[in-house]
């Protein structure tokens, strides 16, 4: 292959799907206990055990953007030898780290002008991210050149469909994105939020569900209301330490697609949400109605 396909740690997927796919991870920074590390999809630094281990006796977490200098790191040897780059990670609606991508990427352009850089908001978040690269990853190994992959990637991006079912309350009170009585309130009634991604990878809450036993249910739902020719598509199962319900809902979705892969979310993103989230991604539209 005459270029490189990559993304970052916020995609969420395993070691064996990255393998899979051949798309190189560019590593992410988070922060725990005063001590830094940075999150592969292997888990080098901090097992995911480990780190959820953490969180919930209430250790903080705190996460960076990828600043300039590793941006040029990663692109700049591949540049140097000949090869081309494409890009594709954390979205503009979450992060600033595009914007610093850009930068990188723009003096990148100038000094190798006979070379092809090219980085894509992706608009879509974690395991999302993930699923979008793996699609992506899939073309790329089959031959698709460098602009055709640039292509699919801007044709399909949108047509990414998250669904997320957050169970730590108190994590998302920590991280400010609740109050400390809608979190107290909520664990009382069992009240958990449903979150999708809009068309520029900002988190929204849509709605809430009441009661552990109605997650899967919710997300089938969803699943079943926005995504288009499911039976020959691939569908995402991810969770934040929640590995039982990750296969309980796999094995709910497993007769209605061609294939089920379950991820697991890492310390990017699990340390807004915290554990026990539950997600679904697939191919669809996206609908922000509850």
């Amino acid at each position: 292959m005459d270029y490189v396909f990559m993304t970052d740690a916020s995609c969420d997927l395993t070691q064996k799907q990255v393998d899979e796919i051949g798309v190189e991870v560019i590593p992410m920074e988070f922060q725990m206990e005063d001590k830094c590390y940075l999150h592969y999809p292997d888990a080098r630094m901090m097992s995911l055990d480990e780190f959820y281990s953490k969180i919930k006796s209430g250790v903080d977490s705190k996460t960076t953007q990828i600043n300039y200098d590793t941006f040029t790191n990663y692109f700049e040897p591949y540049l140097k030898a000949g090869k081309d780059v494409i890009y594709t990670g954390i979205p503009t609606g979450l992060s600033g780290t595009y914007n610093t991508c850009m930068i990188a990427v723009n003096a990148l352009k100038e000094k190798y002008p006979d070379r092809k850089l090219i980085a894509i908001d992706s608009f879509c978040d974690s395991a999302g991210l993930g699923y979008l690269v793996y699609l992506a990853g899939k073309k790329y190994r089959e031959g698709a050149s460098i602009d055709e992959l640039a292509k699919y990637i801007e044709d399909t991006r949108l047509k990414v469909c998250h669904w997320f079912v957050v169970d730590d309350l108190d994590q998302l009170k920590r991280g400010g994105r609740i109050s400390a009585v809608t979190a107290t309130f909520g664990k009382a009634l069992q009240i958990k939020p449903l979150i999708s991604v809009d068309n520029t990878g900002k988190l929204i809450n849509v709605g809430k569900i009441r009661g552990k036993s109605n997650v899967i249910p919710c997300l089938i739902k969803h699943l079943e209301r926005d995504s288009e020719d499911l039976k020959n598509n691939i569908v995402f199962v991810a969770h934040a330490d929640n590995i039982e319900g990750a296969q309980q809902l796999s094995k709910a979705v497993k007769g209605m697609c061609k294939e089920v892969q379950i991820c697991d979310i890492g310390p990017v993103i699990g340390t807004h949400v915290g554990s026990g989230m539950l997600a679904v991604l697939f191919t669809g539209k996206r609908n922000l109605q509850f």
